[in-house]
């Protein structure tokens, strides 16, 4: 069993990197510029925190944080935001010269193909690697950028399933967790493929920006696991008061309505309010997921009052309890039984003494 959870967590770190290296390559082959690969140098933060992670927690995970994917943000992100500001030099070819370009590319890796199958030589083996890596070099480069973008949210994804589970979540939890995961992140790719297709967004850098800002926050949700993490109450805490109890009973709900309304569909509705209202891009896409956003922030602000009305009620009947768990001895007192007797009334019959009163003269009877 810690044979493969230190497997697992290898293999996920691996793809992480290799990922990683994809998108620092294609950086380079954009910009033309070779000093991009110390983007590269960025990997260093997750070899070493696999290092720690290895000899600490024997490839374990860590309670309510992934550092993990938290460094494989770091390591990917610079290179999709260089790939998106340099967009405008990102040209596809025509259909026409895509398909021949395609059909001589298919050609050469047959015939290289053909020939090491017949030598079996190391040399023919790295010239069809190479022949392989043109033809990828061939395909549209806003190709490469979207790919990039969805190959992204699938390794968030795929990777948060492959690490071993921490101390403290359980793989129902974490199932419930990567189902969020999902839905989670065809929005965030929705927002970003929408928004930035737009022309008028292109042709404003500072616009562009802005939306890879909110994209880049909207991530830093994929490292955190408190969206699933129940806590238990200790008893004290009811006698703390309201925000005590709420934060306490509801940390779950509370968290995951914090991260719709601060971190995705909030921002995301600001954001495309301002592109409707203000830059004049409108479109029925756009229109509808503005609208979205703002359903689903309504409903999370509506969940959020209902549950502050539920705890306030259930603070207000243990009042009540309480307070006649209190009134009961007072009474007691009153009539002349113990306040033991009055917890045990229901079940055994009191004998309850009667208070005497003077006896006049009209009741008492004459003596014969």
């Amino acid at each position: 069993m810690e044979g493969l959870v230190l497997l697992n967590a290898l293999t996920t770190r691996l793809l992480f990197v290799l990922h990683s290296l994809v998108g620092v390559w294609r950086v380079t082959v954009v910009t033309t510029e070779r000093s991009y690969w110390l983007l590269a140098l960025l990997n260093l933060l997750l070899c070493l925190e696999t290092a720690l992670t290895l000899k600490f927690k024997r490839g374990r995970g860590y309670k309510w944080f992934s550092p993990a994917i938290f460094l494989y943000l770091i390591s990917i992100v610079p290179s999709l935001w260089l790939l998106e500001m340099h967009h405008e030099t990102q040209n596809c070819i025509s259909q026409s010269e895509g398909m021949s370009q395609n059909t001589s590319s298919k050609q050469d890796f047959n015939q290289t193909l053909i020939s090491s199958e017949q030598t079996h030589g190391r040399g023919d083996l790295i010239e069809m690697a190479r022949v392989f890596v043109n033809n990828l070099s061939t395909t549209c480069e806003k190709s490469w950028t979207l790919g990039l973008h969805q190959t992204f949210l699938l390794m968030l994804i795929i990777g948060r399933w492959l690490l071993p589970i921490g101390g403290t979540i359980t793989r129902d939890q974490l199932s419930e967790l990567l189902l969020m995961f999902v839905g989670t992140a065809a929005d965030i790719l929705e927002f970003t493929s929408e928004t930035l297709g737009e022309k008028n967004v292109r042709n404003n850098p500072t616009l562009v920006c802005a939306i890879l800002f909110v994209w880049t926050w909207s991530m830093l949700q994929f490292p955190l696991d408190l969206a699933v993490q129940q806590v238990t109450c200790p008893a004290s805490v009811t006698a703390r008061g309201f925000p005590s109890l709420f934060f306490c009973q509801y940390s779950a709900d509370l968290w995951n309505i914090g991260i719709s309304v601060f971190i995705q569909d909030g921002p995301f509705l600001v954001l495309r309010l301002i592109l409707m209202i203000y830059f004049k891009v409108i479109n029925q896409m756009l229109v509808f997921f503005a609208v979205k956003n703002f359903l689903v922030v309504t409903l999370h602000l509506y969940r959020l009052v209902v549950l502050a009305m539920d705890v306030r009620a259930s603070l207000q009947r243990q009042r009540e309890v309480l307070r006649g768990e209190h009134s009961c001895p007072a009474e007691s007192a009153v009539s002349g039984v113990s306040p033991e007797a009055w917890e045990s009334g229901s079940k055994e019959g009191l004998a309850i003494p009667l208070g005497t009163s003077p006896v006049t003269s009209d009741d008492s009877y004459p003596i014969p």
